[in-house]
């Protein structure tokens, strides 16, 4: 028997596309699904709930982690519901009624791109001191050593899903970034 007062979906968005994340989330809830959690690989849990406008927001700070009472005491302290963290990212909701014009957990454009700075900085320094200190010498002693080139193809193809992961990345970072920084000069 399904349950009619819960629901998975599974949704997948890039680090970068955290607005995307918000947008949905908010949908979802205007629909009568209020977001209880995110798991796994982006099964996403909701409860039935009484169709209304509510706002959600991510920010992604490793850092909280230090302060964590002080941190989410700032953001209740706005009328913002801290819901969960996620791989880095802290979810919150606050009801559209309750908002004060477009108002948002980040007080300006720059805060904004701090995060995603953050973002670049506790995501893709592992991938990049992975790629650097393990797959790359790798790929190079097994395309060197002439023994196994079905190794070295293993090697080279995850040094090219990387380098892939790592394109989208920055494409998506400075996407975000240079339209933070047309808002702010505009």
């Amino acid at each position: 028997m399904k349950n009619d007062k819960e629901r998975k979906q599974f949704k997948y968005f890039t680090i970068f596309e955290y607005e995307k994340e918000e947008q949905y989330l908010r949908e979802m809830h205007k629909d009568g699904w209020k977001f209880i959690k995110v798991t796994g690989f982006g099964t996403y849990h909701f409860e039935k709930c009484i169709a209304e406008d509510v706002v959600y927001q991510l920010d992604y700070n490793q850092d909280s982690k230090k302060n964590k009472d002080e941190y989410l005491q700032m953001f209740s302290d706005c009328g913002w519901e801290h819901l969960q963290e996620y791989a880095g990212y802290s979810y919150f909701r606050k009801p559209a009624a309750e908002m004060n014009g477009e108002e948002s957990i980040f007080c300006d454009e720059e805060s904004k791109i701090a995060m995603m700075e953050r973002v670049m900085k506790g995501r893709f320094t592992p991938l990049i001191i992975i790629f650097f200190c393990c797959l790359l010498p790798q790929f190079i002693i097994n395309l060197t050593s002439a023994q196994n080139y079905y190794i070295s193809a293993l090697f080279g193809g995850l040094m090219a899903v990387y380098l892939i992961v790592f394109l989208i990345g920055a494409r998506g970072y400075l996407k975000i970034k240079n339209k933070r920084r047309y808002i702010i000069y505009v």
